[in-house]
């Protein structure tokens, strides 16, 4: 369970890819995190982009001392790409060599096609000890050839970044980012995999399964609403709904929060307080031309850079008003 105060500042330190950052808690999201790891139901999040729908797993995964365990789909994502990957061209370009050094060794064991599957982020989470096992076959499988026929691996075991003293038995956040992107059949084959609690892996005898004695990874899947979700998955989702204030006033003073807990000790008050003002203009202006709105992301954005064009408020204030419509006004409508 989640056992964190509402409003709470949760310190995010940069890992992989992901910059250091702060997440606050909302009551409503503590709720919606509970209820999806007792009821063992991935958790989907809605919301336009930028209002922190990523952050809050990943927070989740901190606050609960979790491994954090993340995928980006696209376009072109197969539900078997989040279980495994097969590396055919790996697997070919190991033939190859090996005929042109002429080893004179059994092809059949070093082209075992087990060698060549790489775990994907549902085996991490399902069984982070079985995926260690073959991400170590397949790393073997990465390798030169020397002149005497002897193989020397070229790659290391590349494993989700583990929290400090984490062991596999404390569990993990399985984020699942930008599943609208995705055509139908990969919500409803992940909805099978996450259903069965397994998943079976070509080549291999058994079916990879939740790990007994480990909790349930908690699973958290955004959308940015490009794309309607099949019925029947949503419906097996503890659901989230991630909106900004809608009103004036609402929505600035929920800003300047935001604002003072990144950058409050390098933009005053009045600054938040006027890009705030700013992003309320263009934000409407967007809605009215129906174009995606500037929101939370890029509020931090300005802040960002104002903090480091102007050391005192003046010029913070004067800086803004010149940059403003690089960081809020995204499309030629909105620019006349």
């Amino acid at each position: 369970m989640l056992s964190v105060a509402a409003d709470e500042k949760i310190k995010l330190p940069p890992t992989g890819s992901w910059p250091e950052t702060v997440h606050v808690f909302e009551e409503e999201s503590i709720w919606a995190v509970n209820a999806a790891i007792t009821s063992g139901r991935p958790l989907l999040i809605r919301g336009e982009p930028g209002v922190g729908k990523s952050q809050l797993a990943r927070a989740a995964a901190k606050a609960l001392n979790r491994v954090f365990i993340s995928e980006v789909l696209n376009a072109r994502s197969e539900c078997q790409e989040l279980q495994w990957k097969f590396d055919a061209v790996a697997r070919l370009g190991e033939a190859q060599a090996l005929v042109a050094c002429k080893t004179g060794k059994d092809l059949r064991d070093i082209l075992n096609p087990l060698k060549f599957i790489n775990p994907g982020p549902l085996w991490w989470a399902f069984n982070w000890d079985s995926a260690l096992k073959q991400a170590e076959k397949f790393c073997s499988s990465r390798c030169e050839i020397s002149s005497e026929g002897q193989k020397k691996s070229t790659i290391e075991v590349q494993t989700p970044e583990k929290p400090k003293d984490w062991a596999p038995e404390m569990g993990s956040v399985l984020l699942i980012d930008e599943i609208d992107k995705t055509d139908a059949d990969l919500p409803n084959g992940l909805l099978e995999t996450l259903g069965n609690g397994a998943f079976p892996v070509s080549y291999m005898k058994e079916s990879v399964k939740l790990k007994e004695g480990i909790p349930s990874p908690l699973v958290v899947i955004t959308t940015n609403e490009e794309r309607e979700l099949p019925a029947a998955f949503l419906r097996r989702c503890m659901v989230l709904q991630m909106k900004l204030p809608t009103g004036k006033e609402s929505l600035k003073e929920w800003l300047m929060e935001r604002g003072d807990i990144h950058f409050g000790e390098k933009c005053s008050l009045k600054v938040r307080e006027e890009a705030a003002n700013q992003l309320w203009k263009d934000r409407n202006t967007a809605l009215e031309q129906n174009t995606p709105a500037p929101g939370q992301a890029e509020y931090i954005d300005i802040l960002r850079a104002l903090s480091k064009m102007g050391e005192d408020e003046e010029t913070q204030l004067t800086v803004l008003k010149q940059i403003s419509k690089f960081a809020l006004k995204k499309y030629p409508e909105e620019s006349l």
